[in-house]
C-alpha cells in the first residue's frame, strides 16, 4: 500500500521521547562527529533515557564492532551496551547467510566490524579471491584500506562471485569535514567489473529488518542527519523520523526533498527529542509556524514574519513540499534561508 505524500512537518503535543518507545539513532553526524560528541547530545540522550525511552544506535558504518562502538559511546558519557548497537555489517552478514551455505567463505573488503558480524552468522572471513569465496562483502574500511583490497574484490566479482555491500553512503562526516564513504569505494569495484552489489544498509529493508529484530521496538522514531539513508530508511519502513541539522543536510537540501526524503519532524539537534514539535498550519495561500509565514511564489519561496529560525524552516518546508507534490521543489529558497541564517 502506498504512503500518503508528506506535505509538511508534523507537530507533536508530547515530547518525542514520550511519544515513541525507542529512538533508532544514527551515529555519525547525530551523536558524534570525528569521534567527539556533538553539542547537547550527551545530556539530551541522558534525559530521554531517564524518562524511559529505549536508545538504540543504528549505523551504516561497518568498520567497528558493536562492542567497540558501545565502548566509545560510554567513554563519551552515553552508557551503552553492545546489544544496543546495530550496524550495517550485521545486516549484510544476515543477508549473506540467507544465500550461501553454513560456514561458507566470504571475501572481506573492510574492517573488523564485518569479520565479527560474519562469524556471528557462522560464516568464515577470508582475504583473497584465491581462497574460493562463496561471496564478496564490502564495507567501510577507514583510511588504511589499500588499493589492493579493491583489486581482490574486483577479481572475485568479475568471476561471478556474488557481491554484497554493507551500504553505499558516498560520504561520511569526520572531524575535519566530509570524507569519502563506502559508496565511493563500491564505485571503484563497480567501474572495474560492471557488476552491481546487493546492499543491506540504510535506506534498504535488510537494515530495517535487522534493527527491529534486535531492538524489539514497537513505536520507533528514526533519528538521523541524512535524507538519503536515515529519512528514506524510515520512509521505507513506514515509521516516523526526526531530522537533526548537525550533519550533512542543510536547509536547501531539505526544501528540495522528494517525498521519500521528507522527515516527520525537523530540529536543530538532539534536544528535539525532549520537546514537543510546533504545528505547521495552513494560512491563506501559505503556511504558518510560530511567527513565520511561508508561501510558494512563481519562481521562489517567500518568507514573512519573525521568530525562531527553525519555525521559519518548518513553514518553508510546508510551502516547498506542497508546491512540489510528488516531485522535488525547484523554487529558489536561498533568500528565505539566508534570512533565517540557514
Amino acid at each position: 500500500m502506498s504512503q500518503a505524500v508528506r506535505t509538511r512537518p508534523e507537530g507533536s503535543g508530547q515530547p518525542l521521547s514520550e511519544a515513541y518507545d525507542t529512538a533508532l539513532l544514527d551515529l555519525d553526524g547525530v551523536v558524534y562527529a570525528g569521534g567527539q560528541a556533538i553539542a547537547y547530545a550527551v545530556d539530551s540522550l541522558a534525559v530521554a533515557r531517564t524518562g524511559g525511552m529505549h536508545l538504540a544506535y543504528v549505523t551504516n558504518n561497518a568498520l567497528r564492532t558493536p562492542d567497540t562502538v558501545a565502548e566509545h559511546l560510554t567513554e563519551l558519557g552515553i552508557p551503552t551496551g553492545a546489544d544496543d548497537v546495530i550496524t550495517s555489517a550485521q545486516a549484510v552478514a544476515r543477508l549473506i547467510s540467507e544465500q550461501v551455505p553454513a560456514g561458507a567463505r566470504v571475501l572481506v573488503i573492510g574492517g573488523d566490524g564485518l569479520r565479527v558480524a560474519l562469524r556471528e552468522r557462522g560464516l568464515t572471513p577470508v582475504e583473497s579471491a584465491e581462497d574460493d569465496p562463496a561471496a564478496v562483502v564490502q564495507g567501510f574500511g577507514g583510511p588504511d584500506l589499500t588499493w589492493g583490497r579493491f583489486a581482490e574484490a574486483s577479481y572475485a566479482v568479475a568471476r561471478g562471485v556474488p557481491w554484497f555491500a554493507s551500504n553505499t553512503d558516498l560520504t561520511i562526516p569526520s572531524g575535519r569535514g566530509i570524507a569519502p564513504g563506502n559508496g565511493a569505494a563500491v564505485e571503484v569495484v563497480r567501474i572495474a567489473t560492471g557488476k552491481e552489489p546487493q546492499v543491506a544498509g540504510k535506506p534498504l529493508p535488510p537494515m530495517h529488518k535487522e534493527t527491529i529484530i534486535r531492538t524489539g521496538a514497537r513505536r520507533p522514531l528514526v533519528v538521523g542527519d541524512r535524507l538519503d539513508t536515515d529519512i528514506e530508511g524510515a520512509f521505507n519502513g513506514a515509521v516516523d523520523s526526526l531530522l537533526v541539522l548537525t550533519g550533512v543536510t542543510d536547509g536547501a537540501r531539505l526544501l528540495a526533498a522528494p517525498p521519500q526524503h521528507r522527515p516527520t519532524y525537523v530540529d536543530a539537534d538532539l534536544r528535539g527529542l525532549l520537546t514537543g514539535q510546533p504545528e505547521v498550519a495552513a494560512a491563506g495561500e501559505g503556511f504558518r509556524c510560530g511567527g513565520w509565514t511561508a508561501t510558494a511564489g512563481a519562481d521562489r519561496l517567500e518568507l514573512e514574519g519573525d521568530g525562531e529560525a527553525l519555525d521559519g524552516l518548518r513553514a518553508l518546508c510546508a510551502a516547498a513540499w506542497t508546491a512540489a507534490g510528488e516531485g522535488s521543489c525547484e523554487l529558489d529558497g536561498g533568500k528565505a534561508l539566508a534570512r533565517l541564517g540557514l
